[in-house]
C-alpha cells in the first residue's frame, strides 16, 4: 500500500471517528435533564453535563425543569346566576419528574392547557359574578388545586393560576355603574346626617351655655361685628337674640298703648273723677 492510500485511510478514518463522536455526544443544560433510552426501553435520567450515547441505539429527550407560562385563553362561561362573562387566566408550571413527562403524556403544554381551560370553566361556573370578582383568589386556588390533583401524575406541578381578565356584557356594566352610584349617594346621604346630627349637638349644648351666661351672647354678637367689619361693608347688620327683642317690643307696645289710653280722657271725665 503506497503511502497517500495510507493517508487517505487514516483521513477517512478519522473523519468517521469525529462524525461518530459528533453523533454520540449530548450536551444536558444546567436546567435540563436527559432521560434516555436504548432500543425504545428506559435507561434512567442523565444529569447536566456533556454525556454520551450510543448512535442510533439511543435516543436522548432533553427535558426543562424551568417554570414555564401559560396562558389560558378567553372562555365564556355562564356564572351560578346566569351572567355571560369571558375570563382569560395564567398557568405557571414546571416539570418535577421528568420520566413521568416524557413516559405518561405525549405532550404537556397541549395537556395543561386543555385540562386548564375545562377547570376554569367549571370553577367559575360555580360562582356568582359578585364571588367572581370579589373572591379571586379563593377561585385562583381552587383551579391550582385541581389541576395537582390532574397532572401529579404527568410530573408536573402547577405551582401559581391567576384570573387575569374577566370581560361583562356592557348591559352589566351599566347596572353595576347605577349601582356603584347608588351606593356613593347613600353613604354621602349618610355622612350629612350625621354631620347634622353632631352640629345639632354642639348647638345644643352651646345653647345651654348662653342660657346660663347671657353675657356670653352678647360677647359673641361682639365678635360677628368684627368678622362683618373685616369686609369694609357699608350696611352692618347688627344680629341680635330673636325672643328677648320680640319680649322687648311686646313690653314697648304695651306701654305704648297704655300711654294712649290715658291722652285719650277727656277734661270732664277728669273732673268728674275729681268730684
Amino acid at each position: 500500500m503506497s503511502a497517500e492510500a495510507l493517508t487517505f485511510l487514516l483521513v477517512g478514518v478519522g473523519l468517521l471517528v469525529l462524525i461518530g463522536f459528533l453523533i454520540a455526544v449530548r450536551i444536558v443544560r444546567q436546567y435540563e435533564r436527559g432521560v434516555l433510552f436504548r432500543l425504545n426501553r428506559l435507561v434512567g435520567v442523565r444529569a447536566p453535563g456533556l454525556r454520551l450515547i450510543i448512535p442510533i441505539v439511543d435516543v436522548l429527550h432533553r427535558v426543562s425543569l424551568r417554570i414555564v407560562t401559560l396562558p389560558i385563553q378567553s372562555q365564556g362561561i355562564i356564572t351560578r346566576n346566569n351572567v355571560s362573562v369571558g375570563v382569560s387566566a395564567v398557568a405557571y408550571y414546571r416539570i418535577t419528574d421528568p420520566v413521568k413527562s416524557v413516559v405518561a403524556i405525549e405532550n404537556v403544554r397541549a395537556a395543561i392547557d386543555q385540562i386548564a381551560q375545562t377547570t376554569l370553566r367549571k370553577v367559575v361556573g360555580r360562582h356568582t359574578l359578585d364571588e367572581t370578582l370579589a373572591e379571586t383568589d379563593r377561585i385562583n386556588d381552587d383551579i391550582r388545586t385541581i389541576l395537582d390533583v390532574t397532572t401529579v401524575e404527568w410530573g408536573v406541578e402547577v405551582t401559581l393560576v391567576e384570573l387575569k381578565d374577566i370581560q361583562l356584557p356592557e348591559t352589566m356594566k351599566r347596572a353595576m355603574a347605577k349601582q356603584a352610584e347608588a351606593e356613593r349617594e347613600k353613604r354621602a346621604k349618610i355622612i350629612n346626617a350625621e354631620g347634622e346630627s353632631l352640629a345639632a349637638d354642639a348647638l345644643g349644648q352651646a345653647s345651654d351655655v348662653m342660657m346660663a351666661h347671657p353675657v356670653a351672647l352678647q360677647l359673641r354678637n361682639l365678635q360677628s361685628l368684627v368678622e362683618i367689619g373685616v369686609d369694609r361693608n357699608t350696611t352692618v347688620v347688627f344680629p341680635a337674640p330673636l325672643m328677648s327683642t320680640i319680649e322687648e317690643l311686646g313690653t314697648f307696645l304695651t306701654r305704648e298703648r297704655l300711654a294712649g289710653r290715658a291722652d285719650s280722657v277727656t277734661p270732664t271725665q277728669k273732673e268728674g273723677a275729681g268730684r
